[in-house]
């Protein structure tokens, strides 16, 4: 099981509606991820916006692929974007790059 880890910038206004967007996840995106390999999926929010998440899966990119090919997918993101600092033009799932992991203690 690959485990990832991966850092994102939300908003700082926007930190409260980003919280209760996910404290409401859609049960259809809930099922895609699920269906798709995201296992043990957190996000953890700081105060300042650092978003860190993590998961596991039996292979990111294709877990991240398999994602990219739903419907409710490609909605979640086009909502989402508008929370996120420093995208680029990518998409939040496109910006997600994993850090290396450097030590785990089994």
């Amino acid at each position: 099981m690959q485990r990832v880890c991966f850092l994102l910038k939300v908003r700082q206004d926007r930190l409260d509606e980003y919280r209760e967007r996910h404290a409401a996840v859609w049960p259809e995106m809930l099922d895609a991820l699920s269906a798709t390999g995201w296992h043990n999926y957190s996000l953890f929010l700081r105060e300042d916006g650092l978003l860190v998440g993590y998961l596991e899966t039996d292979d990111f990119a294709a877990a991240q692929a398999a994602m990219a090919q739903t419907d409710v997918n490609a909605r979640w993101q086009a909502e989402m974007a508008e929370f996120f600092e420093a995208l680029d033009g990518a998409k939040p799932d496109e910006a997600m790059k994993p850090l290396t992991e450097v030590f785990h203690l089994a």
